[in-house]
Parts: structure tokens; sequence; C-alpha cells
């Protein structure tokens, strides 16, 4: 894939880490030649197995968003069985692409733009075209399905735990 997205490398790992833990979630980074614990799609994607979410510094930062926010939609029993593979629902995946948009708007140094571009770089298909299309114009039942988790309000933000 292409080397034009933003990587693990390219962040504040503590900021990535700090974010993933007011969800619950640890994120751990292996070494640069090391196999990514339960990363479905292998090389260097990142890899969710539980509370735990695993990558390397040649990470996509979009690939630890979106398989951080996996574990984040799920209800605790279910988050704590996930090896390698969260869902085989359609609704799930589609408000998972739209959380890890929100989740890099809350990134220092990211921002929910360029989380967007590097989708479209990485190859997410979309039938508007863009990750950004669908995110702003086609994706009703995403925000909806996020809304009713209490993940974001009805303005489209997203509600971090610990915020008043």
């Amino acid at each position: 894939m292409s080397a034009d997205v933003i990587r693990v490398r390219d962040i504040a790992c503590a900021d990535a880490a700090a974010l993933l833990a007011r969800f619950g979630l640890t994120m751990h980074v292996v070494a640069d030649d090391a196999e990514i614990p339960g990363s479905y799609w292998g090389d260097c994607e990142a890899g969710i197995i539980g509370h735990d979410v695993f990558v390397r510094a040649d990470t996509p930062v979009h690939s630890l968003l979106h398989e951080a926010g996996h574990l984040i939609v799920l209800p605790e029993p279910r988050r704590a069985a996930v090896h390698t593979d969260a869902t085989d629902s359609i609704d799930e995946e589609n408000a998972v692409c739209v959380l890890q948009v929100l989740l890099g708007d809350a990134l220092p140094g990211v921002g929910g733009a360029r989380i967007l571009s590097d989708m479209d770089v990485w190859g997410y298909t979309f039938r508007l075209g863009s990750a950004r299309a669908y995110v702003e114009h086609d994706a009703t039942d995403a925000w909806h399905w996020l809304q009713a988790r209490g993940l974001v309000d009805a303005q489209r933000s997203l509600l971090l735990p610990g915020s008043n």
C-alpha cells in the first residue's frame, strides 16, 4: 500500500495511548520486525485482542483508529472476547469507519481530514467515491448507530469518556 499515509511513527504515541485509554483500551507498540498480534489483514495493519490494540511504527494511524474503534463500540462482554476479528456486522463496520474519523479529530497532530484522506489513499471504497462523501452525505445509519450507543451526540460530536 501507499507510503503516503500518516503512520504511528509520525505521531506522539503517548497521545494515541491516552486517547485509547479513555475508552478502556491499551495500545502496544511492537518491534519493527515483529508480526502484529491480532492483525486481521497482517503486514503493518493494527491488531486487536480483548482490550489491547497492537501496532508497529509503520502502522497507518487510520488502521490504529479503525481497529480501536471496533473495540470501542463493543459492549464489555463482547470486547473481552475479541481476538483479531471484531465483527460480522455491516452496520458496525460502517459506524467504525465514521468513528475512526472522529477519533482522528481527537488525536493531536492528526485530524479527521487527514484520516479521511488516508482512507482514500489506502483504498477504502464507498459508493459516493470518497470517505469524506460517505461520512458527510451517506452515513446516516452509521451516525444513528453511534448515537444510540452514546458515542456521539445529536450534533455528531464524539463523546469522550471523562469529558464534561
